[in-house]
């Protein structure tokens, strides 16, 4: 992976991990880092099951890909606030 793709990646994660964190219910008590973070690993997971199904490249925008890992990404958020939530 060239570095523009490394760069873009995080860019998209950080899309994803704000949309996956608009989708969950109520107020979450983690950090915009923590959203980035989670938003950088459902970008890279959710687009490797889309390889695996191949729905990774269609003509045109990526929809199934985006929701995808928008839904993987308000999973983590979810349970990633639901961890601290227990922790304290």
């Amino acid at each position: 992976m060239e570095i523009s793709g490394i760069i873009s990646a995080i860019v998209i994660g950080l899309i994803i991990g704000v949309l996956g964190r608009l989708v969950v219910p109520g107020r979450q008590h983690i950090g915009i880092l923590w959203t980035i973070v989670v938003g950088i690993v459902a970008a890279f997971i959710g687009a490797g099951i889309a390889a695996a199904v191949g729905v990774a490249d269609t003509k045109g925008v990526d929809w199934i890909e985006w929701l995808i890992q928008i839904a993987l990404a308000a999973l983590g958020i979810a349970a990633l606030d639901r961890a601290k939530a227990a922790h304290r």
